[in-house]
């Protein structure tokens, strides 16, 4: 910042002194033309002009000289002045007018699609940063709005296939239940079930996309009290003992009983159901999901480990991405929407902390830090 400045200064610095030497040749040239030129030979040189171009007699041309030229000397010294300071300032403004040529040709250059650095005059040095810095700004900008194009595409498409598969199904046995009328009591009564769970699911579903666009737009709004994070954990396990019981997965506890956070907990709640409804999805069947946790000074940290496959370095960031799924083919019932990693990291960051994930020798690590205060 303070080079910026002090590079701003010699450029301002360099057009006064441009500016003050014009003013000061303007009046030095007058004045000579006036001591060596005006006062000495011009007389002569108007009488021999009128004599010799405009065939006057001498008498004549002397007293023409006398009565127009040297009557008002001061009229022609202030004109000659004029003239003369017109002059060099119209050198200056062609001077600087060149800066702005510079200028224009770094916006065409700024407004083009080549990856060229914009070049300038030494003397534009911090014009030419700006405008490199802008340049750099508007194509991260456009890759990003290409990015973010690219994945509203991806929105709608995964939107339609998502919603589809419970909802064709919900029609599917509607249809079934409308088309046989005489259908056995027991039969119609297991459709219906049917139907009704595919409905619940497409509910779900949609709550959970409106729910992120919440989480996008800030509308959330946090109420936070002291949480004790062992009775969570806890209560949270029990709770979701029949998802991880269809693998046979449990639950293994290793956290401090007296560990507490200042948060809101119904959020909390979602966090830590989404990682673990995660963990269970994707961990080898029989194996312990360990939930442990560490705290530092200004932060406590609550790991969730799960035995799976090893995630590729490129893609532990995108677990968090909206509408990523690990599952290629997006099978809806075999994973979520896609979006519970990104709504518990929406969460964790309007609390100001941070959530991220790990994986080395078939084991899945995911990391939230909470701040104490």
């Amino acid at each position: 910042m303070d080079n910026n400045k002090k590079e701003y200064s010699e450029f301002q610095t360099k057009i006064m002194r441009r500016i003050c030497a014009n003013a000061v040749i303007s009046v030095v040239a007058v004045i000579l033309i006036y001591l060596f030129f005006w006062r000495q030979r011009a007389g002569n040189w108007i009488v021999w002009f009128l004599e010799s171009f405009m065939q006057m007699g001498h008498e004549q041309a002397f007293y023409l000289y006398n009565d127009f030229f040297r009557s008002n000397k001061e009229l022609f010294f202030a004109a000659a002045m004029l003239f003369i300071f017109i002059l060099l300032l119209w050198s200056l403004f062609q001077w600087m007018t060149g800066y702005f040529r510079e200028i224009n040709q770094g916006i065409d250059a700024l407004l083009s699609e080549d990856v060229m650095k914009i070049q300038l005059s030494a003397e534009m040095r911090p014009f030419e940063r700006k405008l490199n810095t802008v340049k750099q700004t508007l194509k991260k900008q456009k890759q990003e709005t290409a990015l973010a194009e690219q994945r509203k595409d991806e929105l709608v498409m995964y939107l339609a296939h998502d919603i589809r598969t419970p909802l064709t199904s919900v029609i599917g046995y509607l249809n079934l239940l409308e088309e046989q009328p005489d259908m056995p009591v027991e039969l119609r009564a297991k459709n219906v079930q049917i139907t009704l769970e595919k409905a619940y699911r497409l509910e779900e579903m949609i709550n959970e996309f409106f729910e992120i666009t919440r989480y996008n737009s800030s509308q959330i709004k946090l109420s936070k009290e002291q949480v004790d994070l062992y009775y969570m954990l806890i209560q949270l396990s029990d709770e979701l003992s029949p998802v991880f019981a269809a693998k046979g997965n449990s639950v293994v506890l290793n956290v401090d009983e007296n560990l507490t956070v200042c948060a809101d907990p119904d959020k909390l709640v979602r966090v830590f159901g989404n990682i673990l409804r995660n963990a269970a999805a994707y961990s080898f069947s029989d194996t312990e999901i360990i939930i442990s946790s560490e705290e530092t000074e200004e932060q406590i940290l609550i790991c969730f480990q799960n035995k799976g496959n090893d995630i590729p370095e490129e893609e532990l960031t995108s677990l968090f991405n909206k509408f990523y799924r690990l599952d290629k083919a997006r099978i809806s019932d075999t994973g979520g929407t896609g979006l519970g990693l990104a709504i518990a990291q929406e969460i964790v960051a309007l609390h100001g902390g941070s959530i991220c994930a790990a994986s080395k020798n078939h084991t899945v690590t995911f990391t939230v830090r909470l701040p104490k205060q």
